[in-house]
């Protein structure tokens, strides 16, 4: 490319271009993470509300899957405490990452399932 102005301003674009994919990308994977716990508000009340960022229902599932690590060394557990609609929008998202100890499991909590009456 040349060093001239146009080359400059094409260079310039491109930087930007790279810069606001990469913001997109990041806030695409910060989706899925749980707010920080708000003022007043201990660890065990965060984790009761669905993990989804500006989700204030309260979780009634956790989805755990376990994939293979990218680099092969080792598996990744991910692990995210749910409400009954989050949950449903649910899939696997690692399936390149899939190995004979592969899960992808969707649970109620327990403080959640109603009893049946049976008991």
């Amino acid at each position: 490319m040349a060093d001239d102005k146009d080359g400059r301003e094409k260079q310039a674009h491109d930087a930007e271009r790279r810069q606001r994919e990469w913001e997109l990308e990041e806030a695409r994977e910060r989706a899925d993470e749980a707010e920080p716990p708000r003022a007043g508000e201990d660890e065990a009340d965060a984790a009761r509300r669905c993990h989804r960022r500006g989700c204030d229902e309260l979780a009634t599932f956790v989805v755990l899957e376990r994939y293979q690590e990218e680099t092969g060394h080792g598996a990744v557990e991910a692990e995210a405490f749910l409400c009954r609609e989050h949950t449903a929008e649910e899939s696997p998202t690692n399936l390149d990452g899939v190995f004979a100890d592969y899960v992808f499991r969707v649970d109620p909590l327990p403080e959640t399932v109603e009893p049946t009456g049976d008991e």
